[in-house]
């Protein structure tokens, strides 16, 4: 698994591509089936460097910090059960198409590491669409799961990528 990685960083840093973005996103979201059972909201950083393979195509990686608020979930007897924050780190390649001057679909796979307690990660992706606002901002709408042992953490987030 190691050398595919390391073979698929030379192909991307070894091959003559065009432009380079470095990207920077802040989002909000709210946790949605198990997550939305545990968690209240959701408030995401993305940092990525994407490189143009052609006009309508960019490769590139991404990650970030992904933080969802624990809620309290009920009052038994006089004592009430809170549930603790959940953390992850994701890790991932990334591609975009841009199918407009305006608009870009997207998807990041990669790894989540988990970083809250008791919280092991899993298989990360997250499929989006943007909407460019501007040279340099973009409006994102993304939903983003990790799959883990016994489920999945999923949130439905939305809020801006900048280009720097």
């Amino acid at each position: 698994m190691k050398k595919l990685f390391l073979l698929a960083a030379l192909a991307i840093f070894g091959t003559n591509l065009h432009a380079q973005d470095f990207k920077l996103g802040i989002n909000a979201g709210l946790p949605l089936g198990n997550a939305g059972d545990v968690s209240s909201f959701s408030l995401i950083l993305d940092a990525g460097f994407l490189w143009e393979v052609s006009e309508e195509f960019d490769l590139g990686v991404m990650s970030g910090f992904s933080h969802s608020f624990g809620k309290e979930a009920a009052q038994i007897g006089n004592a009430s059960v809170n549930y603790g924050d959940v953390s992850f780190i994701p890790i991932a390649g990334a591609a975009r198409f841009n199918a407009s001057d305006k608009f870009t679909l997207g998807l990041d796979l990669g790894y989540a590491i988990g970083v809250s307690d008791g919280n092991d990660g899993g298989f990360y992706y997250a499929p989006r669409v943007q909407y460019g606002v501007s040279e340099t901002m973009a409006i994102v709408l993304a939903y983003r799961g990790i799959s883990m042992d016994g489920g999945s953490f999923d949130i439905l987030s939305a809020g801006l990528e900048f280009r720097l």
